[in-house]
């Protein structure tokens, strides 16, 4: 069953979407928040978003941008804004399709089926790699190579996983505490970055080959953290 995550502030609308969808077969999942919608969007992988635009917390184009820094799922937006400066900003930022309101349920529901198609398989999904590691992404594994060559399972925690997928997908790029913290734990802890030092340190103890001196699990001192897949910083782990 394909999973469908609206995100609206009008209850009607996600009522209405919650009837018309789940009489065709889709689960759906709603948020009326941008922050919520991408805390649910973490949490529970959705085969296809839709959004509007004017939300609270986080409008509808930080949403998309929030998405597409870690996920290649579709993303309709469905808006009553009609103005052609609106399409083009959604578009532009990493939606895949815009539906202006009121719109018809016939279209609407063929504009779902057109993404839903195209949308990657998890064999498409990547297998990282780096130094000994191996993190599949479709299976949510994560092995290790031993010195002497024997490779073993990492455990790791739902939250760290998810702080691990969010850096694997941005790799080389900076990826802001306040994002990490949003997407993770919800919009009311964006200044709890005793959270991140916890699981960072947790992760590179599990990861690292010297987890007070990460190579590939990277602070940005004041802004956030870095995967660096190469492994070729050298330096301590000052947060």
């Amino acid at each position: 069953m394909k999973k469908i995550l609206i995100a609206d502030d009008d209850p009607q609308i996600l009522r209405a979407l919650r009837i018309l969808l789940t009489a065709r077969g889709y689960e759906v999942l709603t948020a009326r928040t941008g922050a919520e919608a991408l805390s649910v969007a973490v949490d529970h992988h959705p085969d296809l978003v839709m959004l509007d635009l004017g939300m609270p917390q986080l409008n509808g184009i930080e949403v998309i941008e929030g998405l597409r820094g870690w996920t290649a799922v579709p993303i309709l937006v469905v808006s009553g804004r009609t103005g052609s400066a609106d399409k083009v900003d959604a578009l532009d930022a990493g939606a895949d399709d815009y539906v202006t309101k009121p719109f018809a349920a016939d279209e609407l529901l063929a504009r779902i089926r057109a993404l839903t198609r195209r949308q990657p398989s998890a064999a498409d999904e990547p297998v990282v790699v780096f130094g000994d590691v191996t993190v599949d992404l479709a299976a949510r594994q994560v092995t290790r190579r031993e010195a002497d060559g024997t490779v073993r399972s990492v455990r790791l925690t739902p939250t760290e996983w998810q702080i691990l997928e969010l850096l694997l997908r941005n790799p080389r790029r900076l990826v802001t505490r306040q994002s990490l913290l949003t997407q993770v734990w919800g919009p009311q802890y964006t200044t709890d970055t005793g959270y991140l030092r916890l699981y960072l340190a947790q992760l590179r103890k599990k990861l690292e080959p010297e987890p007070s001196r990460p190579r590939y699990l990277l602070t940005e001192p004041g802004m956030g953290y870095r995967f660096d897949p190469e492994g070729l910083a050298d330096r301590a782990a000052d947060d």
